[in-house]
This record gives C-alpha cells, sequence and structure tokens, in this order.
C-alpha cells in the first residue's frame, strides 16, 4: 500500500516548556516530518523551526504557513537562508495569504493579496538561489541580492498553503508544492491537484484532525469536536468535493453552534473527514490519500494530552 511521508503537528498552545521535548520525541519516535504554525497572537514561524531544529539531529521541519503579506521578502529571504544553512535539507517553507481576519488585525491585509503573494514567492526563490531582485509589482519593492555568504547551498521547497482556485493555480505556477488545511480527504486532494494543474511534480502536504485507538468509536468521538469548525464558510472548499457536502451544509444550517453541528455528525462522515479509528483503519485511509496525490500527511492531536496523541501516532509508522 502507497503511504505518504508521515508528520506531526507542534501544536500551537503547548506549555513553552514541553515544546522541545515534544520534537525530540517526534523525532525518536521516526516520524518523517514536524510542522509548526504561525497563528496570530500564539509562537512565530520562524522561531518555532529554528529551535526544533536544533534540537533534533533528524526530522525534517516545515513551517505552515508564514503570511506573505507579514514579511518584507528580502527579509524573510534572510531568515530562511539562514535556516536553510543551517539545517541544509531538513526545512521546507510554506507561504501563503494568511487568515483575512487575522491579517485585517494586524493591519497587514493587502490590497492584491493574490498579486502580492505571486510577487513575494518569486521573490523569495530568487533571492535563495542568490539572483538580484528588482521589483516592483503589487506592493512588492525591492532591489537587494543576499550576500554570497548567506545563499544556501540547499535551496528548500516552498510550498503555497492556500485554497482558492486562483491561488491554487498560483501554487502550480510558482511553487514546488501546496499545503491543504484541514480536512484533508483523497477527493479534496483530487480537486485541488486539478486546480493546481502544475506542469511538473508537485509536492501536496494536507492536515488532518487524528485519532488512533484500538476502538474505532474511541477514536470517532475524540475526532469529532475537532471537526465543529468545518461547517463554516471559509471551509467549503474542503467540502465541496465530497457526495454528502449538501447535507454537511444544510446540518451546520440546523444547527445552533458550531459545537452542536460537530456532536451530530455521523460517524460515518467523521471517518471521512479525520484520520480517526484503528490503526489499520487510519493506515487505509493514509493509502487511499497518497494514491490521490498526497505526499505528506499532518497529523492534527484531536484532544487530550499532546504527547500521548504523538505516542498513539507513532503506532502508524
Amino acid at each position: 500500500m502507497a503511504s505518504p511521508a508521515i508528520g506531526v503537528l507542534l501544536p500551537r498552545d503547548l506549555p513553552a516548556g514541553e515544546v522541545l521535548d515534544f520534537a525530540r520525541r517526534a523525532d525518536a519516535l521516526g516520524f518523517d516530518e514536524l510542522w509548526v504554525v504561525e497563528d496570530l497572537g500564539f509562537r512565530g514561524g520562524v522561531a518555532q523551526a529554528a529551535a526544533v531544529l536544533a534540537a533534533t539531529p533528524r526530522i525534517h521541519v516545515a513551517v505552515g504557513i508564514l503570511p506573505a503579506a507579514a514579511r518584507n521578502a528580502a527579509f524573510a529571504a534572510m531568515e530562511v537562508a539562514t535556516l536553510a544553512q543551517l539545517f541544509p535539507g531538513r526545512l521546507t517553507i510554506g507561504v501563503g495569504h494568511g487568515m483575512p481576519d487575522w491579517m485585517r488585525a494586524a493591519g497587514a491585509w493587502p490590497d492584491r493579496p493574490l498579486g502580492l503573494l505571486g510577487a513575494h514567492v518569486r521573490a523569495l526563490q530568487d533571492l535563495l538561489r542568490g539572483r538580484r531582485v528588482t521589483l516592483d509589482e503589487a506592493g512588492v519593492r525591492l532591489d537587494v541580492a543576499l550576500d554570497a555568504s548567506a545563499v544556501p547551498e540547499v535551496v528548500p521547497d516552498v510550498l503555497l498553503g492556500v485554497r482558492g482556485p486562483r491561488s491554487l493555480a498560483l501554487s502550480g505556477q510558482v511553487a514546488q508544492g501546496t499545503v491543504l488545511a484541514e480536512p484533508t480527504t483523497p477527493e479534496y486532494v483530487r480537486a485541488a491537484l486539478a486546480q493546481i494543474a502544475a506542469p511538473g511534480p508537485h509536492r501536496i502536504a494536507g492536515y488532518d484532525v487524528t485519532a488512533v485507538h484500538d476502538d474505532e468509536a474511541t477514536a470517532l468521538a475524540a475526532a469529532r469536536p475537532a471537526l465543529a469548525w468545518i461547517g463554516e464558510p471559509d471551509w467549503a472548499p474542503h467540502l465541496a468535493p465530497l457526495p454528502f457536502a449538501d447535507e454537511i451544509a444544510a446540518l451546520r444550517a440546523a444547527s445552533a453552534t458550531r459545537e452542536a453541528f460537530a456532536q451530530a455528525l455521523p460517524d460515518a462522515w467523521v471517518a471521512q473527514l479525520a484520520l480517526a479509528g484503528t490503526p489499520d483503519q487510519v493506515r487505509a485511509r493514509l493509502g487511499a490519500l497518497a494514491d490521490a496525490g498526497l505526499t505528506s500527511a499532518v497529523l492534527l492531536p484531536a484532544a487530550g494530552d499532546p504527547a500521548e496523541g504523538l505516542e498513539s501516532f507513532a503506532r502508524l509508522l
């Protein structure tokens, strides 16, 4: 059975004293990847990546995602190049629009989000390859190059964390891959790849709420509350390819709260919207995702102690 690389998400609210222990344990257990996030008000993506890279000897570290409008492309390139030089071959960088509400709250939502993202990513990649960038496009203004001493020998892949059709098409044009937020189903992977339409190899990393237990019902019950958000409008692209998408929308409309919606989700839907079940069931689901084109599965602890979740996920390796 085909299988994607197996990664795990570093929880954004993990107590600071547990962050490096979590990373070291993920490395020791044999996970392929450790993903860090940069959500507004939590921890910075670059700082987390630097810390966990330094604390671990092997695991590949990915940042998903850095909002393009939050950083000047030249300074972003300096940060990424530094990590790539210090930890060659162990880094992937995700870049995206950022959540619009968060970006507006931070005063950083651009006038031309798609244009800025494309210009930012092209500039970032050119700078990482040692090229001079002279540019005035969509709010990205540069006339700069990295010093030869700062250019990494191993340039990390840049993936776009996006979900709209125009943004997915942009990812196919300018990036080495795409990060898909949860829920990532085989149907969603296929639909996204069709919109990406990359001319060559293209990595697909997908986040999924995950719960692994010897008792399927226990795993489904653990995963269900973490799916409370998927009925909201921003998640519609994830659900549209599913045969029960209209029924999900109707259920959310009939539910007074997100929590009530999550509790009303049928087990059969939860099993398709999360990686939840026995180890064999989840492995089969991972195989279906790989067959659809997923190259990296990023497991999100559903609930409870993240360290215990990490140990249960290791049964999939």
